[in-house]
């Protein structure tokens, strides 16, 4: 997979991508993650990016120039662009899923006080929010797509590492279920008498996987 980001900020992006999983998938040429600043598809001296909004108003909104020059020089026809912004869909794993079956995403960070509409019409393919709360820009939502999707990539981990984990899908009395990742315990069985369930020291797989199943359940209708 590729993965391009177009960014007025690309320092921003220094640290989060050179560390850990994507570190090693980004080694293994699993997939390639480029960072673009937005300025180099300007005109002028002053690389300007963002003017103030036609009709009045607070702030500044991203121009739509610069946007449709990147794209036009990164785009293909295997792209799927994707702007992220509050007013977008709120991401989940599902969408997590779909997106790592695409070969090329373009993430174009939003910011200031938005963009102009004409990029929402006419130049990208869906617009993507992570929560129903305002950042600064779109930069940290880039960032948590990029990493969310990632992960989902073939060899990027273990089959097993992502095919029991919060947020999938299990049928239960019918109906199916988001489920929440069970809990989980590691050495020493008993810490100052704070003890791991006998179940899991049993060795008995199938009171295992009930129980697991079991507190999954409690704690997705505790949260809800």
């Amino acid at each position: 997979m590729k993965i391009d980001i177009l960014t007025l900020f690309p320092n921003m992006f220094k640290g989060p991508f050179d560390e850990s999983i994507i570190r090693k998938a980004i080694d293994k040429n699993l997939v390639e993650i480029n960072i673009h600043n937005l300025r180099d598809w300007t005109s002028g001296k002053h690389k300007t990016t963002d003017d103030r909004p036609f009709g009045g108003g607070k702030g500044m909104i991203l121009m739509i120039e610069p946007i449709y020059k990147a794209l036009k020089q990164l785009k293909s026809k295997k792209t799927k662009v994707i702007l992220l912004s509050p007013q977008g869909k709120t991401f989940n794993q599902k969408k997590a899923k779909q997106l790592a079956k695409e070969d090329h995403l373009i993430l174009i960070c939003g910011h200031y006080e938005g963009v102009d509409e004409r990029i929402r019409e006419s130049l990208i393919d869906e617009e993507v929010s992570i929560g129903e709360y305002i950042l600064t820009g779109g930069e940290l939502p880039a960032m948590v797509l990029a990493d969310s999707i990632i992960r989902l990539l073939p060899n990027v981990l273990e089959k097993e590492a992502t095919a029991q984990e919060s947020f999938e899908e299990v049928e239960i009395d019918g109906k199916k279920e988001k489920l929440l990742d069970y809990p989980q315990y590691t050495k020493p069985a008993d810490f100052k008498g704070l003890k791991v369930p006998e179940v899991l020291l049993s060795g008995n797989h199938q009171k295992i996987k009930e129980y697991r199943l079991k507190k999954a359940i409690e704690k997705t209708r505790k949260k809800n």
